[in-house]
Formats: C-alpha cells, structure tokens, sequence
C-alpha cells in the first residue's frame, strides 16, 4: 500500500508552501475522504510532473552545444534600422 501524505507532509515533499498547495487544492490531484485530504506518491509526481521547469538562462539552464562548426548565435538576425517602415504581410 502507498504512502499517504497531509498537507504538511505534501509540502514538505514538494518544497512548497503548505498554503500553496491549499490555496491551488481544486486543481491538484489528491484523494479526499469526507474532510480529510491526503496525496498519495504518485500524486506527488504528478504535481511535481505539472509544475516543474527548467531553468532556460543562467548558471543552471541546459545548454544544448551547437553542430561542430556551426556558430551558437546563428539564429539571431539583426534588427531593421531605426526609422524603417514595419511591412505586415
């Protein structure tokens, strides 16, 4: 049988606030019993699973590394000229 989990025990699981996960409880998978509210391992991967993001700037982003040869800023192109008319096509 798995683990069952309050709210206290869930937040400190998934390094949240308890208030957080009461405050978003209508959107969260959880188990319920009258009153009493509890998440189970597999809801906590699941909330974890929803709210979870990488970090796309900074020391901690995951960088992919560029073909060989090929510059990592070859995507950028440069701006239009002050001034010049914006054509909507």
């Amino acid at each position: 049988m798995s683990r069952r989990y309050t709210y206290a025990e869930a937040a400190a699981e998934l390094r949240v606030e308890e208030r957080w996960l009461r405050r978003n409880i209508g959107r969260l998978p959880r188990s319920k019993k009258g009153r009493v509210v509890t998440f189970s391992d597999a809801d906590l991967e699941r909330i974890d699973a929803m709210f979870h993001h990488d970090p796309t700037t900074g020391p901690l982003a995951v960088v992919t590394t560029p073909a060989e040869g090929a510059h990592p800023l070859r995507h950028l192109r440069p701006l239009p000229p002050r001034g010049a008319a914006v054509r909507s096509s």
